[in-house]
Protein backbone atom coordinates (compact mmCIF):
# COMPACT_ATOMS: atom_id res chain seq x y z
CA UNK A 1 0.00 0.00 0.00
CA UNK A 2 1.34 3.54 -1.01
CA UNK A 3 1.46 5.32 1.99
CA UNK A 4 -0.72 8.82 1.77
CA UNK A 5 1.85 11.57 2.28
CA UNK A 6 4.03 9.94 -1.02
CA UNK A 7 0.33 9.84 -2.84
CA UNK A 8 -0.23 13.96 -2.21
CA UNK A 9 3.60 14.21 -3.12
CA UNK A 10 4.29 15.59 0.33
CA UNK A 11 8.19 16.08 -0.16
CA UNK A 12 8.08 18.09 -3.64
CA UNK A 13 5.23 20.12 -2.16
CA UNK A 14 7.52 21.02 0.65
CA UNK A 15 10.22 21.68 -1.32
CA UNK A 16 8.58 23.95 -3.52
CA UNK A 17 7.12 26.03 -1.56
CA UNK A 18 10.50 26.15 0.53
CA UNK A 19 11.68 28.06 -2.62
CA UNK A 20 8.95 30.07 -2.65
CA UNK A 21 9.53 31.49 0.89
CA UNK A 22 13.49 31.62 0.69
CA UNK A 23 13.31 33.76 -2.15
CA UNK A 24 11.36 36.82 -0.30
CA UNK A 25 13.73 38.97 0.76
CA UNK A 26 12.60 39.21 4.50
CA UNK A 27 15.08 40.99 6.34
CA UNK A 28 13.75 41.81 10.18
CA UNK A 29 11.56 42.95 10.40
CA UNK A 30 9.99 42.38 7.03
CA UNK A 31 7.86 39.59 6.34
CA UNK A 32 8.26 40.60 2.19
CA UNK A 33 5.09 38.40 1.20
CA UNK A 34 5.66 35.27 2.89
CA UNK A 35 2.73 34.94 5.36
CA UNK A 36 0.70 35.92 2.37
CA UNK A 37 2.26 32.65 0.83
CA UNK A 38 1.46 30.67 3.66
CA UNK A 39 -2.62 32.12 4.07
CA UNK A 40 -3.31 31.03 0.70
CA UNK A 41 -2.44 27.48 1.46
CA UNK A 42 -4.27 28.17 4.65
CA UNK A 43 -7.23 29.21 3.28
CA UNK A 44 -7.87 26.02 1.20
CA UNK A 45 -8.37 24.60 4.46
CA UNK A 46 -10.78 27.23 5.91
CA UNK A 47 -8.47 28.11 8.72
CA UNK A 48 -9.76 31.38 10.06
CA UNK A 49 -6.81 33.79 9.36
CA UNK A 50 -6.07 36.89 11.50
CA UNK A 51 -3.49 39.47 10.50
CA UNK A 52 -1.90 41.03 13.48
CA UNK A 53 0.57 44.34 12.44
CA UNK A 54 2.02 45.68 15.44
CA UNK A 55 4.67 48.41 14.11
CA UNK A 56 6.85 47.00 11.05
CA UNK A 57 6.20 43.63 12.04
CA UNK A 58 3.55 41.28 10.44
CA UNK A 59 2.20 38.71 12.90
CA UNK A 60 -0.21 35.60 11.27
CA UNK A 61 -2.57 33.75 13.92
CA UNK A 62 -4.63 31.29 11.94
CA UNK A 63 -6.63 28.34 13.25
CA UNK A 64 -9.03 25.57 12.04
CA UNK A 65 -11.51 24.13 14.23
CA UNK A 66 -12.86 25.69 17.84
CA UNK A 67 -12.47 22.92 20.40
CA UNK A 68 -9.84 21.31 22.02
CA UNK A 69 -6.86 20.41 22.32
CA UNK A 70 -5.45 23.30 20.46
CA UNK A 71 -2.19 21.87 18.07
CA UNK A 72 -0.18 25.02 17.46
CA UNK A 73 2.78 25.07 14.85
CA UNK A 74 5.25 28.38 15.59
CA UNK A 75 8.04 30.12 13.75
CA UNK A 76 9.15 33.48 11.97
CA UNK A 77 9.54 34.04 8.28
CA UNK A 78 12.51 37.11 9.35
CA UNK A 79 15.85 35.97 8.22
CA UNK A 80 19.31 37.34 9.28
CA UNK A 81 21.51 39.39 6.95
CA UNK A 82 23.63 37.42 4.64
CA UNK A 83 26.58 38.69 5.03
CA UNK A 84 29.40 39.26 2.22
CA UNK A 85 27.12 37.80 -1.21
CA UNK A 86 30.56 37.67 -2.82
CA UNK A 87 31.25 34.72 -0.44
CA UNK A 88 28.31 33.23 -1.62
CA UNK A 89 27.87 30.23 -3.69
CA UNK A 90 25.16 31.35 -5.08
CA UNK A 91 22.54 34.39 -4.83
CA UNK A 92 21.03 34.23 -1.28
CA UNK A 93 17.37 34.33 -2.31
CA UNK A 94 17.35 32.51 -5.49
CA UNK A 95 17.19 29.16 -3.91
CA UNK A 96 19.22 26.58 -5.39
CA UNK A 97 20.04 22.75 -4.89
CA UNK A 98 23.28 21.62 -5.23
CA UNK A 99 24.38 17.84 -4.21
CA UNK A 100 20.95 17.20 -2.36
CA UNK A 101 20.61 20.36 -0.72
CA UNK A 102 18.90 23.79 -0.76
CA UNK A 103 20.53 26.81 -0.53
CA UNK A 104 19.45 29.89 0.37
CA UNK A 105 19.09 32.72 3.47
CA UNK A 106 16.42 31.54 5.66
CA UNK A 107 16.62 27.54 4.66
CA UNK A 108 17.05 25.74 7.77
CA UNK A 109 16.85 28.91 9.96
CA UNK A 110 13.15 28.91 9.41
CA UNK A 111 11.45 28.38 6.15
CA UNK A 112 11.90 25.30 5.63
CA UNK A 113 10.07 24.44 8.63
CA UNK A 114 7.32 26.76 7.96
CA UNK A 115 7.37 24.80 4.45
CA UNK A 116 6.75 21.48 6.53
CA UNK A 117 4.57 23.13 8.92
CA UNK A 118 1.83 23.35 6.18
CA UNK A 119 2.34 20.38 3.82
CA UNK A 120 1.94 18.46 7.02
CA UNK A 121 -1.34 20.21 7.55
CA UNK A 122 -2.39 19.65 4.47
CA UNK A 123 -1.62 15.89 3.92
CA UNK A 124 -2.81 15.76 7.65
CA UNK A 125 -6.65 17.45 6.95
CA UNK A 126 -7.09 15.87 3.39
CA UNK A 127 -6.95 12.05 5.19
CA UNK A 128 -8.86 13.68 8.12
CA UNK A 129 -11.09 16.34 7.57
CA UNK A 130 -13.25 15.45 10.66
CA UNK A 131 -10.55 15.22 12.99
CA UNK A 132 -10.73 16.70 16.63
CA UNK A 133 -9.30 19.58 18.74
CA UNK A 134 -7.87 22.30 16.89
CA UNK A 135 -5.14 23.27 14.79
CA UNK A 136 -3.08 26.47 14.83
CA UNK A 137 -0.51 28.42 13.09
CA UNK A 138 1.33 31.39 15.08
CA UNK A 139 4.06 33.07 12.51
CA UNK A 140 6.24 36.27 13.11
CA UNK A 141 8.48 38.23 11.29
CA UNK A 142 10.14 39.76 14.58
CA UNK A 143 12.21 36.55 15.77
CA UNK A 144 15.73 36.88 14.97
CA UNK A 145 15.14 40.94 16.04
CA UNK A 146 14.25 42.46 19.60
CA UNK A 147 11.53 40.04 19.21
CA UNK A 148 9.23 42.94 21.06
CA UNK A 149 5.96 43.23 18.65
CA UNK A 150 6.21 39.51 17.19
CA UNK A 151 5.36 36.37 18.99
CA UNK A 152 4.74 38.41 22.26
CA UNK A 153 2.59 40.55 21.31
CA UNK A 154 0.29 37.59 19.71
CA UNK A 155 0.60 35.73 22.83
CA UNK A 156 -0.60 38.49 24.99
CA UNK A 157 -3.76 39.00 22.51
CA UNK A 158 -4.39 35.28 23.14
CA UNK A 159 -4.17 35.53 26.40
CA UNK A 160 -6.37 38.54 26.79
CA UNK A 161 -9.38 36.65 25.15
CA UNK A 162 -8.52 33.16 27.45
CA UNK A 163 -7.31 31.35 23.97
CA UNK A 164 -5.05 29.03 25.60
CA UNK A 165 -2.98 26.17 23.47
CA UNK A 166 -2.63 22.68 24.44
CA UNK A 167 0.43 21.83 22.56
CA UNK A 168 2.94 23.89 20.92
CA UNK A 169 6.03 22.90 18.02
CA UNK A 170 8.37 25.55 17.45
CA UNK A 171 10.23 24.67 14.12
CA UNK A 172 13.66 26.12 15.33
CA UNK A 173 16.55 24.02 13.52
CA UNK A 174 17.33 21.83 16.57
CA UNK A 175 19.06 19.36 15.18
CA UNK A 176 22.94 18.61 14.85
CA UNK A 177 23.74 15.31 13.22
CA UNK A 178 20.76 14.24 11.71
CA UNK A 179 17.28 14.62 11.99
CA UNK A 180 15.46 13.50 14.78
CA UNK A 181 18.57 13.53 16.93
CA UNK A 182 17.58 16.44 19.44
CA UNK A 183 14.08 18.02 20.24
CA UNK A 184 14.55 21.16 22.57
CA UNK A 185 11.77 21.06 25.60
CA UNK A 186 13.47 23.66 26.78
CA UNK A 187 15.39 27.04 26.96
CA UNK A 188 17.29 29.07 29.41
CA UNK A 189 15.96 32.61 30.32
CA UNK A 190 18.13 35.56 29.59
CA UNK A 191 18.70 38.37 31.97
CA UNK A 192 21.14 41.58 30.77
CA UNK A 193 22.12 44.77 32.37
CA UNK A 194 24.18 47.32 31.48
CA UNK A 195 26.20 48.30 34.79
CA UNK A 196 28.38 51.52 35.23
CA UNK A 197 30.56 51.80 37.66
CA UNK A 198 31.47 56.04 38.89
CA UNK A 199 34.80 57.06 39.47
CA UNK A 200 36.73 60.44 39.55
CA UNK A 201 38.25 61.47 36.03
CA UNK A 202 41.49 63.14 36.14
CA UNK A 203 44.99 63.53 35.04
CA UNK A 204 46.74 59.87 34.89
CA UNK A 205 50.07 61.23 36.49
CA UNK A 206 48.25 62.39 39.20
CA UNK A 207 46.13 59.31 40.44
CA UNK A 208 45.70 60.43 44.09
CA UNK A 209 43.38 63.44 42.87
CA UNK A 210 40.91 60.75 40.58
CA UNK A 211 39.50 57.50 41.43
CA UNK A 212 39.74 54.82 38.54
CA UNK A 213 36.52 53.24 37.81
CA UNK A 214 37.82 50.49 36.50
CA UNK A 215 40.52 50.09 39.17
CA UNK A 216 37.59 49.83 41.67
CA UNK A 217 35.10 47.69 39.36
CA UNK A 218 38.14 44.92 38.42
CA UNK A 219 37.81 42.85 42.37
CA UNK A 220 33.63 42.65 41.93
CA UNK A 221 33.93 41.84 38.75
CA UNK A 222 36.50 38.82 39.15
CA UNK A 223 33.87 37.62 42.57
CA UNK A 224 31.02 37.94 39.81
CA UNK A 225 32.59 35.89 37.09
CA UNK A 226 33.76 33.24 39.74
CA UNK A 227 30.19 32.70 41.34
CA UNK A 228 28.49 29.77 41.48
CA UNK A 229 24.94 31.32 40.80
CA UNK A 230 23.05 27.98 41.23
CA UNK A 231 23.69 23.98 40.25
CA UNK A 232 21.20 23.50 37.39
CA UNK A 233 18.93 20.77 37.36
CA UNK A 234 18.06 17.42 35.66
CA UNK A 235 17.91 19.44 32.64
CA UNK A 236 19.74 22.62 32.62
CA UNK A 237 23.12 23.20 32.90
CA UNK A 238 24.40 25.88 36.04
CA UNK A 239 23.60 29.36 34.97
CA UNK A 240 26.16 31.92 34.04
CA UNK A 241 27.44 35.24 34.20
CA UNK A 242 29.06 36.32 31.49
CA UNK A 243 30.61 40.07 30.31
CA UNK A 244 30.08 41.03 26.27
CA UNK A 245 31.38 44.70 26.62
CA UNK A 246 33.21 46.90 28.65
CA UNK A 247 33.91 50.85 27.65
CA UNK A 248 35.10 53.26 29.58
CA UNK A 249 38.14 56.43 29.11
CA UNK A 250 37.76 59.03 26.71
CA UNK A 251 40.40 57.99 24.26
CA UNK A 252 43.78 59.34 25.45
CA UNK A 253 46.20 58.07 27.41
CA UNK A 254 46.38 60.28 29.97
CA UNK A 255 43.14 60.23 31.49
CA UNK A 256 41.87 58.22 34.28
CA UNK A 257 38.40 57.88 32.95
CA UNK A 258 35.49 59.28 35.62
CA UNK A 259 33.64 55.93 34.39
CA UNK A 260 33.15 52.48 33.54
CA UNK A 261 30.09 50.99 31.34
CA UNK A 262 29.93 46.67 31.29
CA UNK A 263 27.21 45.13 29.66
CA UNK A 264 26.79 41.67 30.75
CA UNK A 265 24.27 38.81 30.49
CA UNK A 266 22.42 35.91 32.85
CA UNK A 267 21.58 33.23 31.15
CA UNK A 268 19.75 31.52 33.68
CA UNK A 269 17.80 28.16 34.76
CA UNK A 270 14.65 26.99 36.47
CA UNK A 271 17.01 26.55 39.36
CA UNK A 272 16.76 30.39 39.67
CA UNK A 273 14.55 33.34 39.28
CA UNK A 274 15.11 36.78 38.07
CA UNK A 275 14.93 38.31 41.37
CA UNK A 276 16.95 35.92 43.26
CA UNK A 277 20.03 36.97 40.27
CA UNK A 278 19.72 40.47 40.59
CA UNK A 279 19.20 40.53 44.54
CA UNK A 280 22.87 38.75 44.48
CA UNK A 281 24.43 40.88 42.34
CA UNK A 282 23.69 43.71 43.76
CA UNK A 283 24.83 42.06 47.42
CA UNK A 284 28.25 41.48 45.94
CA UNK A 285 28.51 45.15 44.03
CA UNK A 286 27.45 46.20 47.42
CA UNK A 287 30.34 44.64 49.43
CA UNK A 288 32.55 45.82 47.37
CA UNK A 289 31.18 49.67 48.22
CA UNK A 290 31.08 50.66 44.73
CA UNK A 291 29.04 54.06 43.42
CA UNK A 292 27.23 52.17 40.27
CA UNK A 293 23.61 51.69 38.94
CA UNK A 294 22.18 49.19 36.58
CA UNK A 295 19.92 49.63 34.23
CA UNK A 296 18.01 46.06 33.69
CA UNK A 297 16.65 44.05 30.63
CA UNK A 298 14.66 40.79 30.98
CA UNK A 299 14.12 38.80 27.60
CA UNK A 300 12.79 35.89 28.96
CA UNK A 301 12.27 33.74 31.48
CA UNK A 302 13.91 29.50 31.14
CA UNK A 303 10.59 27.12 30.29
CA UNK A 304 10.41 23.68 30.43
CA UNK A 305 8.15 20.84 28.77
CA UNK A 306 9.50 17.82 30.57
CA UNK A 307 7.75 14.84 29.31
CA UNK A 308 4.20 14.23 28.91
CA UNK A 309 1.84 14.16 25.40
CA UNK A 310 3.80 16.33 23.01
CA UNK A 311 7.13 14.84 23.80
CA UNK A 312 6.18 11.24 23.79
CA UNK A 313 3.90 11.65 20.06
CA UNK A 314 6.80 13.25 18.65
CA UNK A 315 9.64 11.02 19.39
CA UNK A 316 7.43 8.99 18.29
CA UNK A 317 6.80 9.86 15.01
CA UNK A 318 10.91 10.66 14.99
CA UNK A 319 11.16 7.15 15.61
CA UNK A 320 8.72 5.94 12.90
CA UNK A 321 10.34 7.97 10.37
CA UNK A 322 13.92 7.96 11.05
CA UNK A 323 14.32 5.28 13.35
CA UNK A 324 16.72 7.59 15.44
CA UNK A 325 15.56 8.31 19.00
CA UNK A 326 15.84 11.81 20.33
CA UNK A 327 17.50 13.26 23.01
CA UNK A 328 16.07 15.93 24.99
CA UNK A 329 17.87 19.28 25.14
CA UNK A 330 17.70 22.91 26.75
CA UNK A 331 21.05 24.22 25.37
CA UNK A 332 21.18 26.93 22.92
CA UNK A 333 19.97 30.86 23.03
CA UNK A 334 16.42 31.68 23.49
CA UNK A 335 13.33 31.04 20.72
CA UNK A 336 10.04 32.52 20.72
CA UNK A 337 9.44 29.16 23.06
CA UNK A 338 9.79 31.40 25.81
CA UNK A 339 6.68 33.65 24.81
CA UNK A 340 4.33 30.73 23.92
CA UNK A 341 5.29 28.62 27.41
CA UNK A 342 3.34 31.73 29.05
CA UNK A 343 0.23 30.18 27.83
CA UNK A 344 0.84 26.82 26.49
CA UNK A 345 1.84 23.77 29.33
CA UNK A 346 3.46 21.63 26.57
CA UNK A 347 6.28 23.63 24.21
CA UNK A 348 8.99 22.04 22.36
CA UNK A 349 11.17 22.94 19.55
CA UNK A 350 11.92 20.34 16.40
CA UNK A 351 13.67 20.80 13.11
CA UNK A 352 15.99 20.21 10.58
CA UNK A 353 19.82 20.10 11.21
CA UNK A 354 21.16 23.73 12.54
CA UNK A 355 24.92 23.36 11.52
CA UNK A 356 24.58 25.98 8.72
CA UNK A 357 22.52 28.60 10.34
CA UNK A 358 23.12 32.32 10.17
CA UNK A 359 26.05 31.43 7.98
CA UNK A 360 27.51 31.95 4.40
CA UNK A 361 25.74 29.26 2.16
CA UNK A 362 23.04 28.25 4.73
CA UNK A 363 21.50 25.40 3.46
CA UNK A 364 18.90 22.41 4.50
CA UNK A 365 19.30 18.84 3.19
CA UNK A 366 16.49 17.95 1.08
CA UNK A 367 16.11 14.37 2.39
CA UNK A 368 14.92 16.54 5.65
CA UNK A 369 12.51 18.56 3.81
CA UNK A 370 10.78 14.95 2.69
CA UNK A 371 11.13 13.20 6.58
CA UNK A 372 10.37 16.46 8.65
CA UNK A 373 6.58 16.85 7.09
CA UNK A 374 6.24 13.51 7.67
CA UNK A 375 7.47 13.98 11.39
CA UNK A 376 4.56 17.16 11.52
CA UNK A 377 1.91 14.73 9.76
CA UNK A 378 2.34 11.95 12.11
CA UNK A 379 2.63 13.94 15.91
CA UNK A 380 -0.71 15.34 14.53
CA UNK A 381 -2.29 12.23 13.80
CA UNK A 382 -0.29 10.89 17.29
CA UNK A 383 -2.69 13.87 19.27
CA UNK A 384 -5.61 14.23 17.79
CA UNK A 385 -6.75 11.11 16.19
CA UNK A 386 -8.58 8.71 19.22
CA UNK A 387 -7.12 5.49 19.51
Amino acid sequence: MIPFWKKHDMQNDTLTLAQELIARRSFTPSDAGCQDILIRHLEKMDFRIEKIRCGEVDNLWARRGSIGPLICFAGHTDVVPTGPLEKWESDPFTPEIRDERLYGRGAADMKGSLAAFVTAIEAFVAEHPGHRGSIALLVTSDEEGIAIDGTAKVVDRLKARGELIDYCIVGEPTCVNDLGDTIKNGRRGSLSGTLTVKGIQGHIAYPHLAKNPIHLAAPAIAELAQTVWDEGNEFFPPTTWQISNIAGGTGATNVIPGEVSILFNFRFSTASTVESLQARMHGILDQHRLDYDIKWEFSGKPYLTPGGSLVDAISRAIMAVTGIEPTLSTSGGTSDGRFIADICPQVVEMGPRNATIHKINEYVEVKDLEQLPQIYRMTLENLLLKT
